[in-house]
């Protein structure tokens, strides 16, 4: 905690001194927060983080003149209660973003969800404010789609982007096409005004993304300082990319997504620099969940030497790439093994403003700016929930999981397959396996595939499981859980007809409300 105070003093300091930070007043401003947030984007896509093709220049380039993370990790391996955690610096399960319906089952929220990002929570961009940020989204929103969870009802101040995944086409009888908003009205939807060729994967969305971007940057660069949240979705299945890089990857069309994905950062990062603002913009990249491996070869990416991916809670579902950029204050190639989480971009972000994080809840997140200026590394503990149950814990370089599975036996059958080629006796389980009383324990630096579990009577294992077992113990006990917002679902919430439909004759009837719990089968 000294360290974290001791970052935010020598921040604050800098800020007076430094005459790159003035704003027009004279006053100091303090620095741009550009978040760039990945979907299903796994560890092992980016050159730098050892893909083969290497065709990740750009973030390479910001990686050697930055910091890399190999230890940072989402808070859910989902992208709903991910984002969730990212803009409240909270776990899902105080934050909402999680059902009860049933045991250790994720949840997110498609078009029936009834819930959303509850008014009670303080989401980054609202807490930004006190500091003079203006905001922006661009991409998925993901945190409700109703009305009263809309993002500028949370504190950013403008919208580019859809409230779920461009899931489609649908008939607009059974199901709408999902709108895409600029600011508080719908422009469009999904497979219509915003095509998406599920045959070529062609689809313009990237750049239309990059362009909203690159206007923001310009306008706000020399006027307020500004967060913007740059949350695409290319590489989300169904996968996409524009025309010029269709068919250019070595890797596919998802490497054609990522390749597009890497020169529209590398476009952002140029910008900074030619508006000489680079050197008051702290850059963050990485991902949502780990890659989902349920789409691969050819619509989903790699979780380098990681066990399974999305929706596990093994570290392929949870541990991303994360590279730190910011010139002049962020020493060039360093790598941290500090364990980081997405959560911590939340108190990270604060800090960077002068702000301190809400006092009257419990905070998940950690103040990075010690590992990030100054390199040092900090005791923390890494929660894997899965739904409203715990089910990993790593400490250092130890991780114990207390429940292990991946799907059931009905849906493995089927072809849903979370750890395709990776079958781990006794781990990956398709039976909800308790090991509550006896937990698997794993060394992550010498076992990262989690294949090799620790003896039972070995002295490494008993001195691991008391350090964990007393952190966890410690956050269950202190724990009060939030109320589950992804337990009922209601066709007639859909988006039948958002605001602005009337605009562009694109509303469409909802049927009868009938509520019910949501059916989640993973």
């Amino acid at each position: 905690m000294a360290a974290v105070v001791a970052a935010t003093r020598w921040w604050r300091l800098l800020l007076v001194l430094s005459a790159a930070g003035m704003g027009a007043s004279g006053a100091p401003q303090p620095p741009n927060i550009l978040l760039l947030l990945m979907d299903d984007m796994g560890w092992g896509d980016l050159g730098v983080y050892g893909e083969p093709s290497r065709e990740t220049p750009n973030l390479d380039r910001m990686a050697a003149e930055g910091m890399l993370f190999p230890n940072f990790y989402s808070a859910n391996p989902l992208c709903s209660p991910s984002r969730a955690a990212l803009l409240t610096g909270r776990l899902p399960i105080r934050n909402g973003f999680y059902t009860t319906n049933a045991h250790a089952r994720n949840a997110y929220t498609p078009q029936e969800i009834v819930g959303g990002i509850p008014d009670s929570e303080q989401l980054l961009p609202e807490l930004l404010k006190k500091a003079g940020y203006v905001s922006k989204i661009v991409g998925k929103w993901h945190l409700g789609h109703r009305p009263q969870f809309h993002p500028l009802k949370h504190g950013f101040d403008e919208w580019f982007g859809s409230p779920n995944c461009h899931f489609g086409p649908y008939d607009n009888k059974a199901r709408p096409n999902i709108p895409v908003y600029r600011d508080w009205e719908m422009v469009g939807r999904y497979y219509e005004e915003f095509p998406i060729n599920l045959k070529t994967g062609e689809a313009n969305l990237t750049q239309i993304y990059l362009q909203e971007a690159l206007d923001f940057i310009k306008r706000q660069a020399r006027h307020h300082p500004f967060f913007l949240y740059w949350a695409v979705d290319a590489t989300h299945a169904p996968v996409y990319a524009s025309k010029p890089f269709l068919g250019t990857s070595q890797r596919g069309r998802y490497g054609d997504a990522v390749r597009e994905i890497d020169d529209s950062i590398g476009k952002m990062l140029e910008l900074l620099q030619d508006l000489h603002v680079a050197d008051n913009t702290f850059v963050f990249f990485t991902s949502d969940n780990g890659a989902a491996l349920i789409s691969t070869p050819e619509q989903g990416g790699s979780n380098g030497p990681f066990l399974c991916g999305k929706q596990t809670t093994f570290e392929g579902g949870m541990r991303e790439p994360a590279l730190a950029w910011w010139p002049g204050h962020i020493a060039a190639g360093q790598v941290n093994h500090q364990l980081g989480s997405t959560m911590d971009l939340f108190t990270t972000s604060l800090a960077l403003a002068g702000l301190t994080p809400p006092s009257d809840r419990a905070i998940d997140g950690l103040n990075l700016l010690p590992a990030l200026l100054q390199g040092q590394l900090m005791d923390r503990p890494i929660l894997y929930y899965r739904g409203d149950t715990l089910m990993a814990a790593t400490l250092g370089q130890h991780k114990a999981h207390f429940w292990t599975w991946t799907n059931s036996w009905e849906n493995f059958r089927q072809g849903i397959d979370f750890c395709p080629g990776q079958n781990v006796s006794g781990v990956t389980t398709h039976n909800l396996e308790d090991h509550t009383k006896l937990p698997l324990i794993f060394h992550l630096g010498r076992d990262p595939g989690e294949r090799f579990p620790l003896s039972f009577a070995s002295a490494e294992y008993q001195e691991a499981l008391s350090r964990i077992t007393s952190v966890v113990q410690q956050h269950q006990e202190a724990l009060d859980p939030g109320q589950p917002q992804l337990n009922v679902c209601n066709w007639a919430v859909m988006n039948w007809a958002p605001p602005g439909c009337e605009k562009l004759g694109k509303c469409l009837t909802p049927p009868e409300s009938i509520p019910k719990k949501c059916l989640w089968s993973h």
